[in-house]
């Protein structure tokens, strides 16, 4: 914790150097931030001294699980000494937001911030993206205890063995792929009209799909259609598996396109937005190349979990906001930044389900569940089921818990799966037009938990409440 704690005042010095550039009011908000994280890293690692550095599977779950929450307090305070955002649970909830990259925010007025603050809000999203331990990995190789574990509580999907490479190299060779993608969205939109300050904080948090934009309006601001394609093509590609992109870079495209998850992935996007599309353009929306586009856009932000806006689709018919509604659950691609349940355990639980028709009509075959071309394991199976069953188990509760503390349950609804999820914005007085700014402080630090273990899918951290986690 004490290492990671001097990477994170690392990025912090940084803002700093951002905030020198600019002369504006945030610099000793940053200073100070980063000379209290690096001490306190500093002390940590110094006077904390221990026998036995070997993490224990648990031990792995609760230490990322800490890791997230402890960079979150940590990340908060240029917020709090900088006044620009006053509220403990406002700072909490934004960075939380930028961390997990949801995307949801508190602030009302946004390019009021100095530019270090907006840097450091999109910065938060692009360590979030791939996951702070994964930074770790990459960066610091050399933990000094075992990271197996650390690396599997947090990477994203239901399984691990899609990279060609191990834990350690496939940490580095990710963000290798991750840093190269977001330098070189930064020159494309560069070249459509955005400044660099702009370029590199959007190719922040769409290469992490969390959506932080530096204008209250989000990417409608720029009002260019060249813009938009270039966000929609590194959203999209920020929602496939990290792996499979790193076959497609070494010239192995065969494996991307031949994969069940990708092919369901796209297929399901063009699908979708072609009709939201058409159904759009015959109600007289827009042109057809607008609503297309529109459509598509929405479409792209909302299953990759990135959360940015060009338009509010509350005003679009009822019948629409359900289909986007149920992306909040899908996801896009295991092991990419997306959040979400993910298309993989979306589609091996409806191939199970039609399969149960075969076990029945034949109750002496072993049928198994095929991906790929390969059977999934049982156990897996059962995994992804218990996953489902207690995602719905939180929506359904958290959904309960919010409905006092939210105008109607559409809003209390979408509060609640677009944290899980880290989408960003919702339905209601949440949508993609408003702001979280509202709702009442508990609330705030309610969606600031549902963010972490939806980031961290559940398991990572419930498995903490459990009586059998703390059994010696």
């Amino acid at each position: 914790m004490g290492r990671l704690l001097i990477v994170e005042s690392a990025f912090l010095l940084i803002c700093v150097i951002v905030a020198l550039v600019y002369q504006e009011t945030d610099i000793m908000a940053f200073f100070y931030t980063t000379l209290i994280t690096g001490i306190a890293g500093f002390l940590m690692i110094n006077f904390i001294k221990i026998k036995d550095r070997t993490l224990a599977k648990k031990d792995g779950y609760f230490m990322v699980t800490m890791v997230w929450i402890v960079f979150s307090l940590f990340g908060c305070l240029p917020y709090l000494i900088a006044d620009s955002i006053s509220s403990f649970p406002d700072a909490f909830f934004e960075t939380m937001s930028g961390f997990t990259t949801t995307g949801s925010s508190v602030l009302n007025n946004i390019e009021a911030l100095p530019h270090a603050t907006l840097f450091w809000r999109s910065l938060t999203q692009w360590m979030g993206g791939l996951g702070i331990i994964t930074l770790f990995i990459a960066i610091l190789p050399s933990l000094g205890i075992e990271g197996r574990d650390l690396y599997v509580a947090e990477v994203p999907g239901p399984t691990h063995s899609k990279t060609s490479f191990t834990f350690t190299s496939s940490a580095r060779q990710m963000w290798i792929i991750y840093t190269s993608l977001t330098f070189l969205q930064t020159l494309l939109l560069m070249l459509g009209g955005m400044d660099f300050f702009d370029g590199i904080c959007h190719a922040f948090t769409t290469m992490a799909t969390g959506g932080f934009s530096t204008k209250q309006t989000s990417v409608a601001y720029w009002d260019s259609a060249y813009i938009q394609y270039i966000l929609i093509v590194f959203m999209f590609i920020a929602g496939t598996n990290m792996g499979l992109i790193h076959c497609a870079i070494r010239g192995n495209w065969n494996k991307l396109l031949k994969d069940n998850e990708f092919r369901i992935y796209l297929i399901l996007v063009l699908l979708v937005s072609i009709t939201i599309g058409f159904i759009l353009y015959a109600e007289d929306w827009a042109n057809l190349e607008k609503s297309m586009r529109d459509a598509t856009f929405q479409v792209v932000t909302l299953i990759t979990t990135t959360g940015f806006a060009t338009v509010d689709y509350l005003q679009w018919p009822p019948f629409l906001g359900l289909i986007l509604f149920l992306l909040f659950f899908i996801g896009a691609s295991a092991g990419s930044t997306s959040g979400g349940m993910k298309i993989i355990r979306v589609y091996l639980l409806f191939k199970n389900s039609f399969i149960e028709f075969k076990r029945i009509i034949h109750p002496n075959g072993i049928i198994n569940v095929k991906y790929n071309n390969k059977t999934v394991h049982p156990n897996i199976m059962t995994g992804m089921m218990g996953f489902a069953i207690l995602y719905m188990i939180v929506f359904t509760i958290g959904s309960i818990i919010m409905t006092p503390f939210t105008e109607d349950l559409s809003t209390a609804c979408s509060a609640v799966i677009t944290c899980m999820s880290n989408v960003g914005p919702g339905f209601g007085s949440i949508g993609p037009m408003y702001s979280f700014a509202h709702l009442n402080e508990f609330a705030k630090i309610f969606l600031a938990f549902l963010m972490l273990i939806g980031r961290l899918e559940i398991l990572t951290v419930m498995v903490l409440f459990t009586r059998a986690f703390w059994k010696k």
